[in-house]
């Protein structure tokens, strides 16, 4: 018989049952939960976990009954002189390392029950949103420097670094996949070339986006936040047919920490009268009224003033960061890059239709 699960065990002991369910079908009676106890319960969203996952998606080429394949296309864009542009993705694929540029597909998981892919409401007040629900799609959660794995070290071990997904070891599959898209772009007639983009053992540990609403402007509005780590990122373009490639572009130990929005500066998402979309990222808003010292110190400043600026432009929540151990186009090698601390300040992104 299964006890009643309540309070702060309820995401652990819901994970523990999904996983013996997978494997038995099991017999329980549920017992009601008390009055006293239903209190203690602060809510639990939906974990999910992918085992032994491989996805491959669409190939332009007929299949054995002649017949059209199903892809993936995006058109009804026009160039700026005029001619229909066709976007067409040929193969996209998330599978297992060593997967040779999508050659070989093996499967992989996405997540791990002790961390899992989480689909949540949570309390705005946790995370410095006052008074809102906020809907969350979250990523595995970075871990402890002492628990977690080395984001990118592909024999990354225990204890040596902040990402929960593990590397693929000889008995293993681990939780880091191969990623990979072949997608080709027609201008007009001109279908010359596919453009290929690889990402091996990619880790997003630690991203989210966050949705509510916002009473003022009565919008929808969010909070985005993208870790990205890879081995190695490559891009190169090959003749349709894939019988000659150009020079590939290989980006090794590849790290991007993009922030766009915080509490302070959420990102508004609209649809403007002409149908555009428009992203908009408000500059930040003034603190209480107060003045800054002329040497720019607290002493001679208005302490609360002060704090405000000083807790903004000092969060690294807030802040962006890419890093590319070497990068490299065909043989040559043009090392290192890194752009450490970027602040998003203020930041619109309209659509716009080019179309005559």
């Amino acid at each position: 018989m299964l006890r009643s699960i309540t309070g702060k065990h309820i995401w652990c002991r819901l994970l523990a049952l999904v996983a013996v369910l997978s494997h038995s079908i099991a017999r329980a009676e549920l017992e009601g939960l008390t009055e006293s106890e239903m209190s203690e319960v602060d809510g639990a969203g939906i974990g999910l976990v992918l085992e032994n996952f491989k996805f491959s998606h669409g190939t332009d080429q007929p299949d054995i009954n002649g017949q059209q394949a199903r892809i993936f296309r995006i058109s009804g864009i026009k160039s700026t002189d005029g001619r229909d542009v066709d976007i067409t993705v040929n193969h996209l694929y998330i599978a297992g390392a060593n997967s040779n540029y999508g050659e070989t597909l093996t499967p992989v998981n996405l997540g791990r029950l002790l961390n899992p892919w989480r689909i949540d409401v949570v309390d705005g007040n946790t995370i410095g949103i006052d008074d809102k629900a906020v809907l969350e799609f979250a990523a595995p959660a970075m871990m402890s420097a002492a628990e977690g794995y080395d984001c990118m070290g592909g024999s990354a071990t225990a204890g040596s670094g902040t990402c929960s997904s593990r590397p693929a070891t000889s008995s293993y599959i681990g939780e880091r996949a191969d990623i990979g898209m072949q997608m080709n772009v027609a201008v007009g007639a001109d279908r010359s070339a596919n453009i290929n983009i690889h990402a091996k053992s990619a880790v997003v540990d630690g991203s989210y986006l966050r949705l509510w609403g916002d009473d003022g402007r009565r919008q929808m509005v969010g909070q985005f936040k993208l870790n990205f780590f890879s081995p190695e990122l490559s891009i190169n373009a090959c003749s349709q047919d894939g019988s000659a490639c150009g020079s590939r572009i290989v980006m090794s130990d590849f790290a991007l920490q993009l922030a766009i929005g915080n509490e302070l500066q959420p990102v508004f998402l609209d649809v403007d009268g002409t149908g555009n979309f428009v992203v908009d990222v408000a500059a930040i808003p003034k603190p209480a009224p107060g003045s800054i010292g002329g040497d720019g110190l607290r002493g001679s400043s208005d302490s609360e003033t002060w704090d405000f600026y000083e807790a903004y432009y000092t969060n690294p929540e807030y802040r962006s960061n890419l890093s590319i151990g070497n990068f490299s186009v065909g043989n040559r090698d043009f090392g290192s890059a890194r752009v450490q601390g970027m602040l998003i300040q203020h930041l619109n992104i309209t659509t716009k239709d080019l179309a005559p």
